[in-house]
C-alpha cells in the first residue's frame, strides 16, 4: 500500500502517538510514490507522565513540618517581669546643639548617643526643642531594645567660663524620655562650676552687642 505526495492525505495516527516523517522517496516514478515505511509511529508520553489515571492523578499534599517558634532574643540582662533596669541619660544642652547620651550605671559603656544635629538639616535648628525631642525618642527606642526600662538623668550646660544655664533642648529631651515610657529616677545638674577659671572672652569692657 502506497501514499502519493500530490494528495493531502494524512496518515491515521492513534491518540497519544505522533508520526515522524522520513524522506525515503522511490526514484524513477513521476508521481514520487512514498513507501509506508516512511512514517515511524512512536508514543508522545514521557516516563513521568505514564502513571495510572494520568492526567487526572491526585498529588498528595506536602507533609507539614513543625517549625520551632522564633525565640525573642534579648540583648540586655535577664530580668523578671516588672523589674527595673537602670541606665544613665546624660543630656548636654548648649545653645548650639543637644546631646542625649545613654550609658550604663558605671558610665563606661555607651549604649546609645543621638544629637539634635542628627535629626534636622538646618544648622540653626540643632539646639531647638523639636530636635531634642526627636533625639530623645530615638534613644528611648534603643533603650527598650537592650532591656533598659528606667533612667537616671544628668543635665549639663556648657559650664566652665561659659554659661551655666542649660540650652532650650534640655527640658524637651527630658519630657520626651518620660513620655516614651521610660521610668525616671533621680535628676541631677552636673554643670561644671569652676572655683577659679581662665579669663572669660570678651575683654575688659565685655561683649558689646
Amino acid at each position: 500500500m502506497c501514499f502519493r505526495v500530490g494528495k493531502t492525505h494524512k496518515p491515521a495516527v492513534l491518540p497519544g502517538f505522533t508520526a515522524q516523517f522520513h524522506s525515503s522517496i522511490v526514484p524513477g516514478t513521476p508521481s514520487q510514490i512514498l513507501r509506508p515505511e516512511a512514517f515511524k509511529i512512536r508514543p508522545t508520553w514521557t516516563k513521568q507522565q505514564y502513571q495510572p489515571g494520568y492526567p487526572n492523578t491526585v498529588k498528595m499534599a506536602p507533609k507539614k513540618t513543625v517549625r520551632p517558634a522564633a525565640e525573642n532574643i534579648s540583648l540586655g540582662p535577664q530580668i523578671r517581669e516588672g523589674e527595673l533596669v537602670f541606665g544613665v541619660a546624660r543630656i548636654f544642652a548648649s545653645f548650639n546643639d543637644t546631646f542625649v547620651h545613654i550609658t550604663d550605671l558605671s558610665g563606661r559603656e555607651t549604649i546609645c548617643r543621638v544629637t539634635g544635629g542628627m535629626k534636622v538639616k538646618a544648622d540653626r535648628d540643632e539646639s531647638s526643642p523639636y530636635a531634642a525631642m526627636l533625639a530623645a525618642q530615638d534613644v528611648a527606642a534603643r533603650c527598650k531594645e537592650v532591656g533598659i526600662t528606667a533612667l537616671h538623668i544628668k543635665i549639663r550646660a556648657t559650664g566652665g567660663n561659659g554659661t551655666k544655664t542649660p540650652g532650650p533642648g534640655a527640658q524637651s529631651a527630658l519630657r520626651a524620655l518620660a513620655r516614651s515610657g521610660m521610668k525616671i529616677g533621680r535628676i541631677e545638674d552636673v554643670t561644671p562650676t569652676p572655683s577659679d577659671s581662665t579669663r572669660r572672652k570678651g575683654g575688659r569692657r565685655g561683649r558689646r552687642l
